[in-house]
């Protein structure tokens, strides 16, 4: 081999171990800052000293070290999954106010009473009177759900309720949500890092679907899904027993893998069977064009005039605080019939 190629095939080396070390040298530099307990000073000094040790493992690599750089860095990143892996989700925080309790369920026969059903009265982002109440509900009067989709950061990106309608003009909407403590503002990248717990939310939906619309100024849209009435009862028992799950055993949420979106999919695919995996799973916000590509909603109208009509952020401001907000905002949408 002449020495000019020798060269190239050192760098080549050299380049590539600097991606197998740098790219986990990176990970772990975002795992410490957001898992390492205390304020800013012991996680930056903890970021700081990881920081340090990769580079340090980087020079030896280009001092064709590369065996040794690669064994040392392998040695210690191990201890950092290991350290990583025993990280426990709890529920014995303080927490925010509006993830402060998780819904509970108990099923007697067709009626399941829901506890910690929140009914917050909101009047600002930080201004409202906290309400937690206990529901009951015969799965017999069971009659729809509705897929309600929130736009807070673009069109990629939403938040995803469900919705449960009975005859007796009661609704409950499911929330599954990131359980922040109470000094913690919301992170995507933080949720890639085990910041926050997972919560499942239900409420009513002049809490959950107003606090949105009227309060943070989020743009939503309400679909209702093609469903048997089995598979309907099925998905209400499904986030019962996801929620009753999480008292004893709690989990974190992860902003791909295990969100409002991903929940309710491993829900679904458990009851109707095969769903197609679909990157509108991970973008959530183009979710309604892949329920409609599994005939999940109404086909007499185009995906365009569901999401046309099925626009209710104007109409959820005109209703407010009015007692009959649920119906307000199903007027005239597609294949919704009121109850009388």
């Amino acid at each position: 081999m002449n020495p000019t190629a020798a060269s190239i095939l050192r760098i080549s080396a050299a380049l590539m171990a600097t991606l197998l070390v740098g790219l986990p040298a990176l990970w772990g530099a975002a795992a410490l800052w957001y898992q390492v307990p205390g304020g800013p000073a012991p996680k930056a000094a903890m970021v700081v000293a990881w920081a340090v040790f990769s580079i340090a493992m980087l020079v030896l690599l280009w001092q064709v070290r590369v065996a040794l750089g690669l064994l040392l860095f392998a040695l210690v990143f191990a201890c950092l999954l290991i350290w990583w892996t025993r990280l426990p989700p709890t529920n014995d925080h303080v927490w925010a106010d509006d993830v402060a309790r998780i819904t509970t369920g108990t099923i007697e026969g067709n009626r399941v009473t829901l506890y910690n059903v929140r009914n917050f009265d909101w009047r600002g982002k930080t201004d409202y009177t906290q309400r937690w109440d206990t529901r009951s509900y015969d799965l017999d009067r069971l009659r729809s759900v509705d897929m309600i989709m929130s736009y807070w950061a673009g069109p990629a990106i939403a938040h995803m309720l469900i919705s449960f309608g009975f005859d007796d003009g009661q609704y409950v909407a499911f929330s599954v949500e990131i359980r922040r403590q109470r000094t913690q503002e919301f992170s995507e990248i933080g949720g890639f890092f085990k910041d926050f717990e997972l919560s499942i939310i239900a409420a009513d939906e002049r809490d959950v679907i107003r606090v949105r619309t009227n309060i943070r100024g989020e743009e939503d849209y309400l679909y209702q899904l093609r469903m048997p009435l089995s598979a309907m009862r099925s998905l209400f028992l499904g986030y019962v027993g996801e929620a009753n799950a999480l008292v004893d055993a709690p989990r974190f949420y992860n902003t791909v893998t295990v969100n409002c979106t991903t929940l309710v999919y491993q829900m679904m695919k458990r009851i109707v069977g095969h769903l197609p995996l679909d990157y509108r799973l991970l973008l959530s916000g183009y979710l309604p064009e892949y329920v409609y590509s599994v005939h999940g909603l109404n086909h007499d109208y185009s995906i365009e005039e569901l999401k046309a009509r099925g626009y209710i952020t104007e109409r959820a401001r005109e209703s407010d605080r009015s007692p009959n907000f649920s119906a307000d905002i199903r007027r005239g949408l597609p294949g919704v019939v009121l109850p009388p």
